[in-house]
């Protein structure tokens, strides 16, 4: 846990920039806000900081981090890359950095990323966010920043600064306010450290996306294949505190409605995705309606809470994911993987 029971809050000036980036080279914990979700960061090179990510999140300790970076040349130099797969790394850095997307990759003898922030693997899943913000923050750190996403671990992810306070506060030393995140959802993350690349987790880069660059990749119904490596890939990671319902067909007075689209009528509460049907919006959206159909769904005595249909394609991909995620039974360990940003 953080070694201070108050969180400063920053504003996005560069009085702020500086303080936050201030915080971090000691050592301390820094939620700041990227395109996709709040992170937490700490100095990737510190064990003593970035055990204090886990201790603060209550998050499993063999779950490996994303390293944030200000480019793609500092990025790369933490890891060792060679033949097809730089090739593939840097066309993809060129069209998505700065952006929603984590590559995995081999990692250099002369990383400077801890042991623990990488979990003990040969591999590191390295991204450079877009924002002003943060990229003015990893600047001036001068060195990688860890950053999963900045609540307790299993509790939806945040995509403001009011969600961080109300997960973290008093357990982390500053958060730096840069406003709502523009995606909403996590980073995609693309392992490509096989013969083929790997979609270990859709988010704010489509797989559309990713294969008209790099061709074939093994889709996400391979995820039960395929061995810990990356963030965001513990089953139960999204779970509020209701029960979660997919893909339903109706709904009764007693259940919370994440809707897309149409309503149905009769439910006790409803969060609207997006009412037009668009998954910017929708994904933009998930987790603060997450969030508040849990906790008024509980306050008001619903028992569920139930989801409509989101189509399998786009970013609909990565909203189906997250609620894939959230309707996951808790379980205290989980031999999938890493965390998300």
């Amino acid at each position: 846990m953080s070694d201070t029971p108050y969180t400063e809050r920053l504003t996005a000036t560069p009085e702020g920039i500086r303080r936050a980036a201030e915080l971090l080279k000691a050592g301390k914990l820094v939620a700041f806000g990227t395109e996709t979700v709040y992170g937490l960061g700490a100095i990737a090179s510190s064990d003593t900081a970035v055990a204090r990510i886990f201790a603060a999140k209550g998050r499993p300790r063999f779950n490996p981090l994303i390293s944030h970076l200000p480019d793609a040349e500092s990025a790369f130099a933490q890891a060792s890359l060679s033949g097809r797969m730089k090739g593939i790394a840097h066309t993809l850095a060129e069209r998505f950095w700065p952006g929603p997307l984590t590559m995995v990759l081999p990692r250099s003898p002369d990383s400077t990323v801890s042991d623990l922030a990488a979990a003990g693997l040969s591999t590191l899943a390295l991204r450079v966010p877009r924002g002003r913000t943060a990229l003015a923050l990893l600047r001036e750190v001068g060195a990688p920043v860890a950053a999963p996403s900045a609540n307790v671990s299993g509790t939806v992810s945040p995509s403001d600064a009011f969600h961080v306070l109300r997960s973290l506060d008093g357990r982390i030393d500053a958060v730096l306010d840069s406003g709502p995140c523009s995606i909403g959802v996590e980073s995609t993350v693309l392992d490509l450290t096989r013969n083929v690349p790997v979609l270990l987790r859709p988010g704010g880069v489509t797989l559309e996306e990713l294969n008209d660059l790099c061709g074939p990749i093994r889709h996400p119904d391979d995820f039960a294949e395929i061995a810990p490596a990356s963030p965001g890939r513990l089953a139960s990671h999204y779970a509020p505190s209701l029960p979660v319902r997919l893909d339903v067909t109706s709904i009764a007075p007693d259940e919370a409605q994440l809707a897309f689209g149409r309503p149905f009528p009769g439910a006790g509460l409803t969060w609207n995705l997006s009412e037009s049907g668009n998954l910017e919006e929708a994904a933009a959206r998930l987790f603060a309606g997450l969030r508040f159909l849990d906790a008024e769904g509980t306050r008001r005595g619903l028992k569920t809470i139930a989801a409509q249909t989101i189509p399998r394609h786009g970013l609909g991909l990565a909203i189906r994911d997250r609620l894939r995620r959230a309707a996951e039974p808790r379980t205290e360990t989980h031999a999938d993987t890493v965390a998300p940003s």
